[in-house]
């Protein structure tokens, strides 16, 4: 079980932050016991680039990206019923799934939606780099919040697969019920804004909240020092 560290002033209040970089700078200070280690940061994107931007300026450490995919419900672009990883492995929500009764040709169409989506991003935002071999170093994996978590568990997954040790998984703010289910597959997770209750929807953290465009992480990346081998 991994250790959950959360910030109590902020439990079950709503826009706790003023938007993306302030979250990233508070959540900065909770990760400075690893500036000058060796660990490995990467961004969710597109919501997590922002915020993790904050962290690898304050630790002083190189950002990459991680490009996971949530898998639409045919009806919606909001919600969803698991997500794939950059290997194309698909986690699935197995109780949303039950109750949805979707047919197996839906569930095929929008996972390979999904898959298309993540190799175009993959080619845009990472130029079809090759994600490194972790060797046991330690990771920390960030997203903007933590709704169902799907994105995460993708994340996490693929991250353990390429040899990573610890992980650390860092969120502003996250549904109670996720970060629960969340803390038996890492190490340790930073999430400053825990809120209980039904509905949870990751914008209602924010003061100023909206959908990057991919133009937008770019120029992020782009202001960030460059990174060195």
């Amino acid at each position: 079980m991994g250790k959950l560290v959360e910030e109590p002033s902020l439990k079950n209040r709503v826009q706790v932050f003023t938007d993306r970089a302030h979250a990233g700078r508070l959540l900065a200070e909770r990760l400075l016991n690893y500036r000058g280690q060796r660990v490995n940061l990467f961004a969710i994107p597109a919501g997590g680039v922002p915020v993790a931007a904050e962290i690898a300026r304050r630790l002083a450490i190189p950002l990459e990206l991680i490009i996971v995919r949530k898998i639409q419900l045919p009806s919606t672009t909001e919600a969803g019923f698991g997500a794939l990883n950059p290997a194309g492995e698909a986690i699935f929500n197995d109780g949303l799934l039950a109750r949805l009764n979707l047919a197996k040709e839906e569930i095929a169409a929008q996972t390979e939606k999904a898959a298309a989506s993540m190799r175009r991003r993959e080619e845009r935002l990472r130029n079809g780099k090759p994600y490194p071999q972790l060797a046991g170093q330690d990771v920390i994996v960030v997203d903007d919040g933590l709704a169902s978590g799907y994105t995460m568990r993708a994340a996490v997954q693929f991250l353990k697969r390429q040899g990573a040790g610890r992980i650390i998984a860092a969120v502003p703010t996250g549904s109670e019920r996720t970060v629960q289910d969340l803390l038996p597959i890492v190490d340790e997770l930073v999430c400053l804004n825990v809120r209980g209750g039904w509905s949870f929807a990751v914008a209602d953290a924010y003061e100023d909240w909206y959908d990057l465009e991919e133009e937008e992480v770019l120029e992020i990346l782009a202001s960030l020092p460059p990174q060195t081998e």
